[in-house]
């Protein structure tokens, strides 16, 4: 098992040579929108998994899973040009669901943003349903209560403030 943090940083470096044979190897058209998102190698560092996403409509999409597919083994070739393992990992090429997955969340957010306004315009015209203090208090505002008015037996603090202790013990 080789360490965690080396799997980390042969998964970035994977990434990156990916990136750049994508532009620089590889001559197919369908890989000219592809971006490099990440990268992940497993402990053993025999297999990466690389995440890419392309911008465009599912057909864009499906030729550049193909491309990628198709070239395959000229990145695997550069990737173990450019890394100093004994053995160069398999790659896998997954497409990203991130992008999908985060205008989800912002079409979310949006709804809410937008909820949040007609409720706050509804809470602006509102009015109470009953008195605007609905928590009315028994003693007029008047009235002061003074520490004289509770009577001593109430408390079980002495005159020091520490609680009064069970004398029998």
């Amino acid at each position: 098992m080789a360490d965690p943090a080396r799997a980390a940083k042969l998964a970035q470096r994977i990434k990156v040579v990916v990136a750049e044979a994508l532009g620089r190897k590889a001559k197919d058209p369908r890989l000219e929108g592809i971006t490099v998102t990440d990268a992940r190698v497993t402990n053993d560092l025999q297999h990466a998994t690389v995440y890419y996403t392309v911008f465009g409509d599912e057909t864009v999409q499906a030729d550049a899973a193909k491309g990628l597919e198709k070239a395959k083994g000229v990145l695997r070739q550069e990737v173990g040009r450019n890394i100093t393992v004994r053995l160069t990992p398999t790659l896998e090429f997954v497409a990203d669901q991130i992008p999908v997955n985060a205008s989800n969340l912002e079409e979310l957010l949006r709804e809410a943003r937008k909820r949040d306004a007609e409720v706050a315009a509804l809470a602006a015209n509102a009015q109470h349903a009953g008195d605007a203090d609905p928590y009315k208090a028994d003693v007029s505002d008047d009235v002061d209560i003074d520490e004289d008015d509770f009577d001593e037996e109430d408390t079980d603090l002495t005159s020091d403030g520490d609680v009064e202790e069970d004398s029998n013990k």
